[in-house]
């Protein structure tokens, strides 16, 4: 009797286990392919150039491996008042580093060193980010000393709030311990293959000192590469209320 009770029980969870092998078989086949997948980017900056220090090698590994990136600049780096002999001498610097990172230009309409966080400046920039649908944004940490890179981060999570956290969030670093500060972060991507178009994405930048600002974010980069065990990394904090988000591979990420 005893033995009996046992071959049915065993027979019992024989067929059990054949049933959830099928079902998860079948679960995973019915399961949408992450890789592979156009995916939509949008990198803000304050200014044109500050996506391209920030993040530049990670833009360049996205588009290489084909997702689409938007540079969306708060302003167009021109302050009031700039004559007039130099008038777009921005906007053609930012629309030069993007060509070489394959990437596409957007501007936010706001003036250089006068950002305005309110209502309708909220809505404006919501109204953006929105018909973009991106399935990503990259924004300044928000405990910045300049005050356009705190108001596009503020623009940026109130969009994000109001789309109902639909999009993967994560913050990068400018000019560390000069513009961004208490950075520290919990994802990092590898840059060492992606250095030259990042460079000459920076340098696309001639206005604005490049060597100087390079050379400073790229002791950043060298830092993290320390940290993350490359030669230079890019690093950035995810949001964890956020989508979670495939970076480029070879990254190494903290959980």
């Amino acid at each position: 009797m005893n033995s009996i009770s046992r071959r049915v029980l065993l027979a019992r969870a024989a067929l059990a286990g054949t049933a959830l092998v099928t079902a998860a078989s079948a679960h995973a086949l019915d399961a949408p392919a992450t890789t592979n997948q156009k995916r939509k980017v949008i990198v803000t900056g304050g200014h044109p150039g500050d996506p391209e220090y920030g993040c530049g090698g990670t833009i360049a590994r996205f588009t290489s491996q084909g997702d689409e990136v938007i540079l969306l600049y708060l302003n167009e780096g021109e302050p009031a008042g700039t004559p007039s002999s130099k008038k777009g001498v921005r906007i053609q610097e930012a629309r030069k580093a993007c060509s070489i990172l394959k990437a596409r230009p957007a501007f936010a309409g706001q003036i250089d060193g006068a950002a305005i966080v309110d209502p309708s400046h909220y809505q404006q920039f919501h109204k953006l980010i929105e018909q973009e649908k991106p399935t990503v944004v990259f924004t300044h940490w928000p405990i910045d000393n300049h005050a356009d890179h705190r108001a596009i981060s503020n623009l940026v999570y109130d969009s994000w709030l109001r789309m109902q956290k639909s999009f993967s969030l994560y913050y990068y670093e400018v000019s560390n311990g000069s513009d961004t500060l208490q950075f520290s972060p919990n994802a990092y991507v590898d840059i060492s293959n992606q250095l030259d178009l990042k460079r000459q994405a920076c340098f696309a930048h001639a206005s604005q000192s490049p060597e100087k600002f390079y050379e400073l974010q790229q002791t950043v980069t060298r830092f993290r590469g320390i940290e993350s065990g490359h030669p230079e990394a890019e690093a950035f904090i995810h949001h964890l209320q956020s989508p979670p988000f495939e970076l480029p591979p070879s990254t190494r990420q903290k959980h």
